[in-house]
Parts: C-alpha cells; structure tokens; sequence
C-alpha cells in the first residue's frame, strides 16, 4: 500500500526533511541541519513550526448535533460557547478510549473534531455508528491542510502576517476568519507542546504558501520541526498521545484525564462503567518517575517490584529540556506512592526509578 503525503510533503523534500512512515503518512520525523534535540530547543526557547496536516477533521451539523456530541465526548459541550475549543475524550462503553479529541464550537449546530491521524478511519466509522436523527457527520480532513507555530516567539511571529490582533484569540478559542497574508484560515491557540502557539487550518492548495509566508516571517526565529521533537515536546508537558497513555483498554481515570470526563453532568458513552471503576477504586494508575540508575526508559518497557510485574512504561526518554531521563508508567496502585522505588527493565536489568510527581514541564501557554 503506497503512503499518503499532506499537502506539505514538498516543502519537507524541500527543507531535508529526513522521512519516515507515521501510520501510513510520509512524514519528517527530523530536518537536516538541527535534528530532534535542537529541534525540541527551539520550540522551548523560539518557535518550531510543524505540519499536522495528516491529523483527522470531522463535521457534525444539525439541529440535535449538541445533543449527540454531549452524548459523544466525555466533557461537557454544553457548556461550551461559540468559537471555543474543548479537549474530551470518546470511550467505548467499557470506559476504554476511542480517542481523545478537540471539539470546536461554532453554534450549537456545528462542530468540528480534530481527531488522531492513526485513528481516523475507527473514529468516524464509531460516529457514524453513534448518529442520531437530526444531525450529519462529514470526514472532511481532505478539505483541511493544518499547520501548528509553537513556541514563545509564536505570536510574535504570526502577527506580522495576519489582519487580527491575536490577543483576541485567547487560549483553547478560535477565530474562523483570519486572514494570514491575504489567504482566509481558521486559527486557533491551543498546541501540544506546552508552549503558547497556534493552529492553522487551510486550503490544501493555500499549506505550502502559508508555510512559507510563516517561515519567512520568522526568520531566525523559527525553524521545521519533525515528529520527533512533537513527541519529547508532549511529553515532557505531559500531554497523552493515543496508544501509549491511553487506548481501549486504559480508560481516563486510569489515565490521569478525569478532569475532562465530567461524571457529574450529562450521560456520555462509557460514563457508566467509569462511575463504576471511580466506586469501585482504581486498580492501576498512571505515574510519573524519573530514572535513578542509568539507562533510558522507552514505551512498553516492564515495571517490576521486588521481581514481580507491576505494569509497563508509556512513554520515557532523555528529556532535552531537563538533560535527565524521565518516565510515565501505568503500575499497580499499590506501588504509586511518591517516593516508592521501582524496577524498569531495560534488556533485561532491573534498572532503579523513583515515583516523582511534578517532574514535567509547567506549560506557558496563554492563560487569559
């Protein structure tokens, strides 16, 4: 099966690019020239800007489409006013996830899901089996190229070019008629870096003149940005990536997401069984440690105590802000404590680490 390409791909052929296949997308996992960790600098410290082109967007519209979205998404989209985002969760029945996903409100009879790339074949076929009369669901990531300018230079940056102030964009909102030098986007601030930093949604055939104009705008404050840095940049903000902190059989609380399923408001699919796990107590739980003997913790490593399994890793790596290695694990509840030592086994050693919770990075994204 040949790989997809965003509307992007020649700009990443362009910039050297080194590509890779990301869930059946030809996609930069680094740029020659800076490589992940001067990547990842730069978006902590300048700008990066990143194509996310091949993430999903689907189209709810009519009457009742408030309605099936509540019933949809974890949070509460009723409390949701025009032109705000909201990130919630789908869950299966079981109180395992569907996907995690932003929702942008445009009236409470139109909405737009930003969904996984991986994901979004299962997810529309799970919105469409879930429709209820009086509402229409589209796919239409193919009408959509998306770029994301992430970094605390971001503003500064888009503001030479757009005919907004982007002070009016206030974070987890969005404008539906901007104009970045003279091409109509859609722009929101949300971002999965931890940083302050927009979305761009565009034409297809407007990405490449957008990504340019963004580029030239910036100058030595900006640079591509693969999917390498994207990963250690979410991580060490501690935002969840699907298939690793969370996935069918990992629900929210487990997760560590019970902010965004709001038990007490209105029925949601899978609300049921997480008010039973909630009753019922967790039995495994997501925590963050940070490595006391030397070695790397990666995805899906074993977590022992005492020579007993206890759970797995989800995400760890050297992270470059900190310059120490880091780590997520979903253990035993028993064993989630701060200060209680584990085992991580990295081929085959049991390697020391300690629970530590606050050990990511505190965001600086824009709070009003």
């Amino acid at each position: 099966m040949s790989l997809k390409q965003t509307p992007l791909y020649p700009m990443h052929l362009k910039y050297n690019g080194k590509i890779i296949d990301f869930g059946g997308w030809e996609l930069p996992v680094q740029y020659e020239g800076m490589g992940i960790i001067k990547e990842h600098n730069m978006v902590r410290e300048k700008a990066g800007l990143f194509d996310v082109s091949h993430m999903g967007e689907v189209l709810v519209t009519g009457d009742k489409a408030e309605e099936f979205v509540q019933r949809l998404v974890s949070n509460d989209i009723k409390s949701m006013q025009d032109f705000q985002v909201i990130y919630g969760l789908m869950c299966y029945p079981s109180g395992g996830v569907v996907d995690d996903l932003l929702v942008y409100r445009y009236s409470n009879s139109k909405y737009l899901l930003v969904i996984n790339a991986a994901n979004v074949e299962k997810d529309f076929a799970w919105i469409q089996e879930n429709l209820i009369p009086g509402v229409t669901a589209d796919n239409v990531s193919d009408e959509y190229a998306q770029l994301a300018l992430q970094g605390p230079a971001a503003q500064e940056i888009l503001q030479q070019i757009v005919d907004v102030d982007l002070d009016s964009i206030r974070f987890f909102w969005f404008n539906p008629e901007v104009k970045i030098s003279g091409v109509e986007c859609i722009v929101s601030r949300t971002g999965y870096t931890g940083e302050d930093g927009f979305e761009v949604y565009v034409r297809p055939e407007d990405a490449v003149f957008i990504w340019e104009e963004i580029l030239h705008a910036g100058g030595e404050l900006v640079s591509p940005v693969g999917l390498g840095a994207r990963d250690s940049l979410r991580f060490e903000a501690k935002l969840p990536l699907y298939g690793q902190e969370i996935d069918q059989d990992i629900t929210p609380l487990e997760a560590g997401l019970g902010f965004f399923a709001k038990l007490n408001g209105d029925d949601f699919i899978g609300r049921s069984a997480l008010l039973s796990q909630k009753e019922e107590g967790l039995k495994r739980r997501l925590v963050e440690f940070s490595m006391i003997g030397k070695g790397i913790p990666r995805a899906h490593y074993e977590v022992q105590k005492d020579g007993v399994h206890i759970g797995h890793v989800t995400t760890g790596l050297h992270a470059p802000t900190f310059k120490k290695p880091i780590g997520l694990a979903l253990i035993n509840i028993n064993y989630t404590e701060p200060g209680t030592r584990l085992d991580i086994m990295i081929r085959d050693k049991a390697i020391e680490a300690v629970v530590e919770p606050g050990i990511f990075y505190k965001k600086k994204t824009k709070s009003k």
